[in-house]
């Protein structure tokens, strides 16, 4: 019986494995999956004598996959989509709909400020997809499969993703009228920018290099606390113009210069490229975003 055990791979066990590879740790694995940290570990326990090879690594950070456990998490993502896919091809109900979560990682003021209101257009055409939206300032890992499909904006570094254009995002000095004119009447402007813990964001150094004695009245961790506070006065925020156009109470300022735009991304794994709720959900963005290329450009 033990013999067994230790040959033939279990699904569960190779499910949690996968969930512990996307989260890193034993509490958020237990609680992503509603199970107990005993759980988790024994199934990860189980599939190492299934596969014979040590495939993680406990370290004060949190788990850390082996070079073997790099290889089974590949290969325990290829068994969700297969299972994905199969699921998907039909449906309970039998009128062709599509049923399944999909998980969308975005920068925060992106997602909020962008891509939300355009995914509740998305759940109105297909009821059965079920979307987990989180934000992150700095880019999160697919290759971990923390997120079926990614929005980001800049350079790319993944060498092995499928990327789509969404085009650009143009950037401007917004804040309240009186701010505005302030800087027409020639005085110096008071911004508001990132705080301490995003200090290497593309704008903070940007805003450092062109204004250096400028004061920064308040700093918030991303774009939409940064455009409230503009809104409310406590200075000038470097805004994406989607952002700054669609906020009530702000207005664009007459000061330059103005960082270059930026390229904005798509990406998703290529074994998942014909996963059909995957598919529709990345055309719907990239859509979505096509759409409203003016909201974007200068």
């Amino acid at each position: 019986m033990t013999d067994k055990k230790r040959t033939e791979i279990d699904w569960q066990d190779m499910r949690i494995f996968l969930a512990l590879g996307r989260y890193g740790s034993l509490s958020a694995t237990a609680r992503a999956l509603r199970v107990n940290h005993a759980t988790v570990a024994r199934r990860v326990q189980s599939l190492e004598e299934s596969v014979g090879k040590k495939l993680v690594e406990r370290r004060p950070e949190g788990y850390v996959l082996t070079p073997a456990g790099h290889d089974a998490l590949k290969v325990a993502a290829e068994m969700e989509v297969a299972a994905q896919t199969m699921k998907h091809a039909g449906t309970s109900d039998g009128d062709g709909s599509l049923r399944g979560l999909v998980r969308i990682n975005a920068p925060p003021a992106l997602a909020q400020g962008f891509i939300l209101s355009r995914l509740t257009q998305l759940a109105e055409s297909y009821p059965g997809i079920d979307i987990d939206l989180a934000t992150n300032l700095r880019s999160v890992s697919l290759d971990r499969h923390k997120a079926d499909i990614a929005v980001r904006v800049g350079r790319l570094v993944d060498a092995d993703l499928i990327a789509k254009s969404l085009g650009g995002m143009a950037f401007g000095f917004y804040g309240a009228q009186a701010q505005c004119e302030r800087i027409e009447r020639g005085e110096p402007p008071v911004f508001v920018n990132f705080n301490e813990e995003s200090a290497d964001m593309p704008g903070t150094s940007w805003l450092t290099q062109h204004f250096p004695r400028a004061r920064i009245s308040l700093r918030a961790e991303n774009h939409i606390l940064q455009a409230i506070a503009a809104r409310d006065g406590a200075g000038l925020a470097l805004l994406p113009h989607y952002l700054g156009r669609a906020l009530s109470g702000l207005s664009l300022c007459a000061l330059g210069p103005v960082p270059p735009s930026r390229d904005m991304w798509l990406l998703i794994r290529r074994q998942d490229r014909n996963v059909p709720t995957l598919r529709v959900v990345m055309q719907h963005l990239i859509d979505s975003f096509k759409e409203n290329e003016a909201l974007f450009g200068d």
